[in-house]
């Protein structure tokens, strides 16, 4: 929408952008020629001498790794004195080598922690963690994100209360979960983009009977099905009730009639032959490339996939979220991985720094412009036309009008293994929509108890 009138920032590169971004001060977006010190902090880090700052981080896919290395870059310009010694891996390898290096004396400075009670809980419960309340307060990060964004890396000092409490990292880009498709695909159906979850029903009826693969799905991993479940139950759950089940608060349960609408839909779309054959045993990258290549109609699946899909269908490929029964979205998603301050951190006041400078005002100019989705100034940032904008257009209104749902497996440390076998079970037919809600309701339940 601003695509071709956006900040100048994002239309430089090399020592102009480097320019642009080091001549804001820390948090306001703008140069205010002056530095907030509280005595045990400052975020004045010009005079600190020579310092390396190691940072661990996870962005390793193409754009994700452009904006990190243009950022650091940048830093790196402003603050001569601090020299970035990054360290990039996989999510999957980060999330097993990271519990280690946070035991060691010579553990990072900044870390992307997945925001789940089986990794930052589990680091915030071993003091390997530093509270971020003093900085965000004199960066004024509490103005910047709104409270749903930051609940999501908040616990109490005891990580017992998932979403109150302190703040422990910022993420840099938002991620919501919807529904890809294929505008060909969908104009030879006679079909108009679906309104509502009954629209989207009748659209999968359709698809099917035109003998054409309604909805791809490669679950193999087990994880991926989770996030088809989570935008059906915002469908049939009050999204309070979805929050706290979510974050493993007490006070709900999963064996409602409402979760077990939930999941009978889900089942009911593999009895219909809505889905693949197989989805337990296909891979996550192949049933995105099976949409890509003309196979399927809809895949539901994050706003990750949106470069990758863009790259391989152009101008055919969309996204959306359907309205739930009143008429607002509801749908699963949150942020990136935030990027916290060890316990062991040398020099807090420049990971501080850092960690501001990536995730500031004229940051997300550079995140927009390397084709990710920033956390904040979304809509303002959104490109003028194809999937992305779709994808900026959708998060706006979720956060802005609807409900941003959690990640379910937050919720407890087994949470993730626990659901993503249960709904291996439900697809495959072996457990029923009851017996499914009450696996999770034991997971859940014991947790709860275990945390009073």
């Amino acid at each position: 929408m601003r695509r071709k009138t956006r900040l100048t920032a994002v239309a430089l590169s090399g020592a102009a952008l480097v320019v642009a971004l080091t001549s804001c001060a820390p948090g306001t977006g703008a140069d205010t020629g002056s530095t907030a010190d509280t005595g045990d902090i400052s975020t004045d880090i010009s005079g600190v001498g020579d310092v390396t700052l190691t940072v661990w981080d996870q962005e390793v896919r193409g754009g994700q790794n452009e904006q990190m290395e243009q950022l650091n870059e940048a830093f790196m310009e402003k603050y001569p004195n601090v020299t970035i010694d990054r360290n990039s891996q996989s999510f999957d390898d980060l999330a097993t080598t990271l519990r280690l290096a946070l035991t060691d004396e010579d553990a990072p400075d900044v870390v992307q922690a997945n925001n789940g009670r089986n990794t930052m809980g589990q680091f915030v419960a071993a003091d390997q963690l530093r509270p971020l309340d003093d900085y965000a307060e004199a960066y004024g990060w509490f103005d910047r994100y709104s409270p749903s964004v930051l609940q999501y890396s908040t616990y109490s000092d005891d990580a017992k209360v998932f979403g109150d409490g302190s703040l422990y990292g910022l993420p840099q880009v938002g991620e919501v979960v919807g529904v890809f498709y294929s505008k060909s695909k969908l104009e030879e159906l006679g079909l108009e983009v679906p309104a509502d979850w009954t629209e989207f029903d009748a659209a999968l009826k359709t698809a099917k009977a035109a003998g054409e693969t309604p909805m791809l799905l490669g679950n193999i991993e087990k994880w991926p099905a989770l996030h088809v479940f989570g935008p059906v139950q915002g469908d049939d759950v009050d999204a309070d009730v979805i929050t706290d089940l979510g974050l493993g608060n007490a006070g709900q349960s999963w064996t409602t009639p409402e979760n077990v609408a939930a999941a009978t839909t889900l089942q009911d779309w593999v009895n219909a032959g809505y889905f693949n054959d197989g989805v337990n045993g296909t891979d996550y990258d192949a049933a995105w490339q099976s949409l890509a290549a003309g196979d399927g109609v809809f895949l539901i699946g994050g706003s990750w996939l949106a470069a990758d899909l863009a790259d391989a269908m152009g101008d055919d490929v969309g996204f959306f979220i359907p309205n739930t029964g009143d008429g607002a979205p509801a749908t699963t998603g949150g942020t990136g991985l935030p990027f916290t301050i060890t316990s062991a951190a040398d020099n807090t006041d420049v990971a501080a720094a850092y960690i501001d400078f990536i995730t500031s005002d004229e940051a997300m100019d550079v995140l927009a412009e390397t084709g990710n989705l920033p956390v904040n100034r979304t809509a303002e940032l959104a490109p003028s036309e194809g999937v992305m904008a779709d994808v900026f257009t959708v998060f706006g209104e979720v956060t802005g009008n609807g409900s941003l749902l959690p990640y379910l497996d937050y919720a407890t440390p087994t949470f993730g293994d626990t659901m993503g076998q249960a709904l291996q079970d439900l697809l495959a037919g072996q457990a029923t929509p009851e017996q499914f809600t009450e696996t999770l309701e034991a997971d859940y339940s014991e947790f709860v108890a275990s945390n009073e």
